[in-house]
């Protein structure tokens, strides 16, 4: 069945952008040729040159945002990419001492995991997830 395969940041401030996630994450952004695209490259791997990540997982890319960013309060109209993260409360702290926002706080999803929606600086909404060790098959 269809699944996705990749996403992309719209920005009005690129280079903003790619600092504020190469900070949280420690994703890896290159730009693809002399066009204004990055190329998100977030596990180990590389599979542009052939050398696929070891964890699931989509890249994706960065582009200039064609109009205005996301008003505040604006309800969400399109798909939100949720990042695995290994500790949720400390995720959205990095993103606020990075410069984004708190969409919605960190709670408790029953057998499931800990889930926050968080803003990169430009209004750009994502979630965080911290799988609960019983739901990663941990004991």
């Amino acid at each position: 069945m269809p699944r996705p395969v990749h996403f992309e940041i719209h920005a009005s401030d690129p280079a903003a952008s790619r600092a504020f996630y190469e900070t949280v994450f420690g994703w890896r952004l290159d730009q693809w040729g002399d066009v204004p695209y990055w190329m998100v490259t977030t596990g180990d791997g590389n599979p542009m040159v052939g050398q696929p990540h070891s964890t699931p997982g989509i890249d994706g890319g960065l582009m200039p945002r064609q109009g205005n960013p996301p008003s505040e309060g604006q309800p969400v109209n399109s798909f939100v990419v949720t990042v695995d993260v290994p500790d949720c409360d400390a995720y959205v702290e990095r993103v606020v001492a990075a410069g984004g926002s708190v969409a919605l706080p960190a709670q408790d999803m029953a057998e499931v995991g800990r889930v926050a929606y968080v803003k990169d600086p430009d209004g750009n909404l994502f979630g965080l997830f911290q799988a609960e060790p019983a739901a990663q098959g941990q004991s």
